[in-house]
């Protein structure tokens, strides 16, 4: 019974504060431009729903794209990492510069070197994403139990057999926890770059669409796309959260 009430829990809140939402915009009166309610905003998607969906898509396609991309360069960062601590002090410092750098500074800059409106999106949403999978793998690599690493030393495994059969595996819970929330950075870094190439004239993503709504004051219009790319977010972030849990039985199994 407490486990059923926990998984109804969030959908009754969020039933509850759209309803307290829709209320307060008719009983306060509140202009459609000002704050559009749940209703308006609902009817702002049906109106145009063929377009929003086809930017949703664009939007997703650059983020699953940077996922991957962020996946692969952040494993092979912290393989080279682990491999070596040379190459480790060489690459942390600027993994980290690059993360705390806001993406929105740079992203004229990528967008006119690479001269590829989408290569360009993904790069952008990359260099956002990649650090979670890079340092989440990096600790998991480094927290491998040294008795197992001493007891493939004993048995003459190979570097190549104790990376594979024993750190990766080891470091498999950490890999995941850092992919399930770079998924999010991903759309973050992608929204954030599709409003740098919108202002510059390149149509495309959700984050384009709110721009243009917010010209034209289309506010329940532009809700409509924000409500959609947080829809997309949560499962984005709940599909990786379900691929971490059935990667870990199956291991465990």
């Amino acid at each position: 019974m407490n486990k059923t009430v926990e998984r109804i829990a969030p959908f009754l809140f969020g039933v509850l504060a759209l309803g307290l939402w829709q209320g307060a915009v008719w009983g306060l009166q509140v202009p459609n431009y000002v704050l559009p309610g749940p209703v308006a905003i609902v009817q702002a998607y049906a109106g145009d729903y063929a377009v929003l969906n086809s930017a949703l898509v664009s939007t997703l396609t650059v983020t699953l794209a940077a996922l991957a991309a962020s996946a692969a360069l952040g494993v092979l960062l912290a393989l080279a990492m682990a491999a070596s601590t040379l190459v480790r002090a060489a690459i942390q410092p600027w993994a980290v510069i690059l993360q705390v750098t806001p993406v929105v500074a740079i992203a004229p800059l990528i967008i006119i070197w690479v001269n590829q409106p989408f290569l360009a999106l993904v790069v952008c949403a990359t260099v956002v994403a990649f650090f979670p999978v890079l340092s989440n793998t990096a600790a998991g690599l480094a927290a491998t139990p040294a008795d197992l690493l001493d007891l493939f030393r004993l048995n003459g495994a190979t570097r190549l057999q104790t990376l594979f059969l024993l750190r990766l595996p080891a470091a498999l819970p950490y890999f995941l926890a850092g992919l399930r929330i770079s998924g999010t950075l991903a759309l973050v870094g992608a929204v954030v770059a599709e409003f740098v190439a919108g202002s510059g004239g390149f149509a495309s993503g959700l984050a384009f669409r709110i721009l243009e709504a917010g010209y034209r004051l289309e506010i329940p219009r532009m809700f409509a796309a924000l409500m959609l790319l947080a829809f997309a977010g949560v499962a984005i972030y709940a599909g990786l959260g379900l691929l971490s849990h059935l990667m870990l039985r199956r291991r465990d199994n």
